[in-house]
């Protein structure tokens, strides 16, 4: 043996060489001057090493040749590589037999690299990771994790002691990814990887495919094979490529599946996620909602970050069970009618140091300068969209969601903070693109990119944008030049209405701006009007302690507010607890406040927005002209000092007409003439002053016939009696 090889074996042995294929398994050679095959083994800790010859049946001895663990063994008059075990006895008693997984062949084929390098690989989800299969007619699993500048790569384990040397990985030239096949290995094992940098600096990071990790604060990874439920969907999912979106209902309840609601009888301890297929559900689908949103269940580290800062992008959270039971939960919503929406987070990730930060020892999945690669708010990276091997890992992400666990659309967090290169930053805080302006044209073309794949890989699918800012074709198609995401959240519109809302209604009048402004551009993108969890955090109180005046007065005032956002066009949308009134703001760490359902007011409002869901989603005019300016008329919205306006919303043929009258103030309007649009008995289909719902019981006694006085431009009207700080809501039989 050389110089130059006993220097490598030295490397080896130490950890620092980046090529072990090169050295350890079997490779022919020469030994004093005869010609056979040399096979290496890097064991620690064995006492004796066999090679076992499978074909012939023969046993060779392997010599022990330097005491740190490195046996060779040389089979003389052999001309070929041939397979064979390690017999290894490590001194506990039975000898171990096993394939040494330097004899494998790599798995990876250069196309799959390629197309990861091109960023084209939209399931290398199902190449990087850990993966149980066969390989050359032996089970095991192959690890893959992409490291390009890391100098040695090793998985570790408990297989292996959690030592980095015994599992060294093969380098795949210039693709950065580094693989290795370990025979004889099962599902649940724990790994992570052993990473040394060009420094000579140990990182010990988790696995970025990873399907599965221990729950929290632990960080390992679980091997973990997800093709083993049986789906009972295919009904849903067939049914849902031919919806379209934009005319039907969407009424979505908001979730945090770790405070919805918790066991308090067993130490406040989480519902998992089958419990909640059977409690979250039923509720649901008695509310009349027709989807739930979860915030994210990919795995996080830190409760209180809601799971907004990923650090397992491929793993369902093991806080709420295994992956299997997430999918079950899923099935069952599709079951029940239920669709299911992700909150996903590709805008930016934690700095915890097992996870991608700094993650082969550079600044491999963000930006290098900080002006581009911290977002300051959140003390968290930004993703570097332009780098290939990056967008394919967040878009291979959004794909594997739809596939591995059917979900039926992804609500992208934070895009404002993707769009804009100057994103709450200050003067020489950050760069300018490459033509002096302030818009992020990589992430551009990542959303673009993203949008495309999706649609084209399932068609029956959505995706929803949180961009709070007027960039315009949010929801336009790419090829007709928009960032091609089918609805918009209306962050405007929940502002301005939280805002108007809180205000005593004594001077509601002096900003009923506020109240109309979403009007003037409801029609230029695909709405959901929110009312999120955003709004409920953070010292700005729930929904119904936002709301001014005594507590008759602030359960009037949120039904008002619901009736308002359910007349307006736009789909809707409920973070859990404001449906019955949840009077403190969100709590991660604890349950909604479900004991408030034993009073009189919790329990109507409760009943309010179920009898909302269900108007909404029976009458067409509340959903089919969502994005079309011909469903929406104002009747009026000019009497300021009455603070009340009115209006109507029709179905797309134009056939049904409803008509809304909102009273923002305390005072009841008693004789109030508002225009109509033809003759007819207008009946009285909501009232949120009705005493089942908690009212004072104002209202018009079951309808309302037109009389033939022009009114508001009109050549008919209706003298009604409005109640105080409610809706009405009015359709038309002729």
């Amino acid at each position: 043996m050389n110089s130059s090889a006993v220097n490598d074996l030295k490397s080896l042995i130490s950890g620092k060489f980046s090529d072990p294929f090169s050295l350890l398994g079997a490779h022919p050679e020469s030994h004093e001057g005869r010609w056979g095959v040399v096979v290496r083994a890097f064991l620690p800790g064995a006492k004796g090493v066999f090679v076992e010859d499978l074909d012939p049946e023969r046993e060779v001895k392997a010599r022990l040749i330097s005491r740190k663990g490195l046996f060779e063994a040389f089979i003389s008059d052999v001309k070929d590589i041939f397979p064979y075990h390690l017999n290894v006895d490590f001194g506990t008693g039975r000898a171990a037999r096993f394939y040494d997984c330097y004899s494998f062949m790599p798995v990876l084929s250069d196309y799959d690299l390629y197309l990861f390098g091109q960023g084209n690989n939209l399931r290398i989800y199902e190449r990087l990771g850990s993966h149980l299969m066969r390989h050359q007619g032996v089970s095991g699993v192959l690890f893959a994790v992409w490291a390009p500048s890391a100098s040695r790569v090793s998985v570790i384990g408990d297989f292996n002691q959690w030592d980095g040397r015994r599992h060294q990985m093969r380098n795949r030239g210039p693709s950065g990814v580094w693989e290795l096949f370990v025979p004889h290995l099962k599902e649940g094992l724990l790994y992570k990887y052993e990473i040394r940098t060009q420094d000579g600096t140990i990182l010990i990071k988790s696995d970025p495919y990873a399907f599965c990790f221990e729950q929290r604060p632990k960080t390992a990874a679980v091997v973990h094979d997800l093709d083993k439920y049986q789906w009972d969907d295919q009904k849903w999912i067939s049914k849902r490529s031919s919806v379209d979106y934009i005319r039907s209902p969407m009424a979505v309840y908001e979730v945090h599946l770790g405070s919805w609601k918790r066991r308090t009888d067993e130490g406040n301890a989480w519902i998992n996620y089958r419990e909640a297929a059977d409690e979250l559900i039923p509720y649901v689908k008695d509310m009349g909602f027709n989807y739930i949103e979860l915030l994210p269940i990919s795995e996080h580290p830190f409760d209180g970050s809601w799971g907004y800062q990923v650090t397992g992008y491929y793993a369902a959270t093991s806080r709420y069970g295994s992956p299997e039971d997430l999918m079950h939960f899923i099935d069952r919503c599709h079951n029940e009618d239920i669709g299911v929406i992700l909150d996903w987070v590709p805008a930016h990730f934690p700095k915890d140091p097992h996870a991608l930060e700094f993650f082969d020892g550079t600044h491999l999945y963000e930006h290098e300068d900080p002006r581009q690669g911290e977002q300051k708010d959140w003390n968290t990276l930004i993703f570097n969209y332009g780098r290939n091997e990056v967008s394919n890992f967040l878009i291979a992400n959004a794909l594997f969601w739809l596939e591995k666990y059917h979900f039926d659309g992804l609500r992208i967090d934070a895009v404002a903070s993707m769009l804009y290169l100057d994103y709450s930053r200050m003067e020489g805080e950050w760069i300018p693109n490459k033509y002096g302006g302030r818009e992020n044209l990589e992430a551009i073309e990542f959303i673009k990119k993203m949008n495309t794949k999706i649609y084209e890989q399932f068609p029956g699918v959505m995706t929803i944008a949180e961009e709070s800012t007027a960039w315009p074709g949010v929801t336009l198609p790419v090829h007709l030049g928009g960032l091609g995401f089918l609805f918009k959240w209306n962050m405007g519109w929940m502002h301005d209405m939280l805002t108007f809302m809180s205000k005593d209604p004594l001077y509601r009048r002096y900003h009923m701006d506020m109240l109309t402004f979403a009007l003037l551009y409801a029609f230029h993108e695909n709405f959901i009007l929110p009312l999120s969890h955003d709004e409920v955090v953070h010292g700005k109180s729930s929904l119904l302690s936002k709301m001014p005046g005594d507590d008759w007065q602030k359960f009037s005032n949120l039904r008002l507010l619901l009736g308002y956002m359910y007349g307006e066009p736009g789909k809707k949308m409920i973070f859990m607890g404001g449906e019955f009134g949840q009077r403190w703001e969100w709590d991660h760490d604890q349950s909604l406040q479900w004991h408030l359902l034993k009073y009189e007011p919790h329990i109507t409002l409760k009943n309010y927005v179920k009898e909302l869901n269900r108007i909404y989603l029976t009458e067409p005019a509340l959903y089919e002209t969502d994005t079309d300016f011909q469903g929406f008329e104002w009747i009026d919205f000019r009497d300021a000092d009455a603070s009340v306006v009115s209006f109507i919303r029709k179905d797309k043929a134009s056939r049904t007409t409803l008509i809304f009258i909102f009273n923002f103030t305390p005072a009841p309007r008693l004789n109030y003439r508002i225009g109509a649009p033809r003759r007819g008995y207008y009946k009285e289909i909501m009232n949120s002053d009705a005493a089942c719902f908690g009212g004072s019981n104002i209202g018009l006694g079951g309808g309302i016939e037109s009389e033939e006085i022009p009114y508001h431009g009109r050549p008919f009207s209706l003298n009604l009696r409005l109640p105080p700080l409610a809706m009405l809501l009015l359709k038309i039989t002729e």
